[in-house]
């Protein structure tokens, strides 16, 4: 069945309904009829199975048939991303959400090449939020993550420590010689704690890597660097990778 985002700010179990968006493509390019069945969800794992009462007018209105909680994922994985060149950011979020992170952080660091200033950051978060949701729809994702503003690394752990945010494990992709495996990471965490992070940050720098002064700044806030191994990768893949390497190891 089609699936459709309907924000917690509008999810009314009791009075369902898709406007705007959602119903323009319900409506319009699925050309979806009356009786037929759909499936909404509202990103923070609530899920309704729904039938189509009425389809005529510019709202879609819904009747419940079935309603469904998707527990949260094991552990909550944050990635903070260097922005990449030219388009390579929307298939990093497209891919995070599809492999399971729980935030989606945007870093413009000294060696990021796009330009972002307020009104363009604003418009790029727009968008990511927007692909992310896409992403979550076609991949059956309930929850969605969060897409937070751009900002420069400092500002970036500013807010970490405004909010109080507690990471078990803080890690940076690096190049530099002593630089562990994750798995051996993850290895002894485990047998330090008796049991699996459950928050992790994981830092990917840009086209160059992060600066000395970044790395040395991630550091100073508790990242330990991790090596992707002797092949050096292209941004989007090194964000794929680790998400990946995490899922598999902290989310199944």
């Amino acid at each position: 069945m089609h699936r459709f985002y309907i924000s917690p700010e509008n999810w009314n179990p009791d009075t369902l309904a898709l406007t705007g968006s959602e119903a323009h493509h319900a409506r319009d390019v699925l050309r979806m009829k009356r009786g037929e069945k759909l499936v909404l969800f509202n990103g923070g794992g609530r899920e309704i199975t729904a039938e189509i009462i009425n389809a005529c007018s510019s709202e879609i209105r819904l009747r419940k048939l079935h309603e469904a909680k998707t527990p949260p994922l094991r552990c909550r994985i944050v990635l903070g991303q260097a922005i990449p060149k030219g388009k390579n950011m929307e298939l990093i979020v497209q891919k995070a959400v599809e492999i399971g992170a729980a935030e989606i952080a945007p870093i413009i660091s000294d060696r990021t090449v796009v330009q972002v200033d307020f009104e363009s950051a604003a418009q790029k978060q727009t968008k990511w939020r927007q692909i992310a949701i896409e992403a979550a729809k076609q991949c059956g994702q309930n929850w969605l993550p969060r897409v937070r503003a751009p900002r420069k690394l400092p500002e970036f752990f500013d807010a970490v420590e405004k909010d109080n945010a507690r990471f078990d494990l803080r890690l940076i992709g690096s190049l530099q010689p002593d630089a562990q495996h994750l798995k051996k990471i993850l290895a002894d965490y485990s047998s330090q704690h008796e049991h699996r992070p459950q928050s992790v940050l994981m830092l990917i720098g840009p086209e160059g890597d992060f600066t000395p002064a970044e790395l040395a700044l991630a550091r100073r806030h508790g990242c330990r660097p991790i090596t992707l191994g002797p092949i050096i990768l292209r941004v989007e893949t090194a964000a794929i990778y680790c998400l990946s390497v995490l899922s598999y190891e902290l989310l199944t």
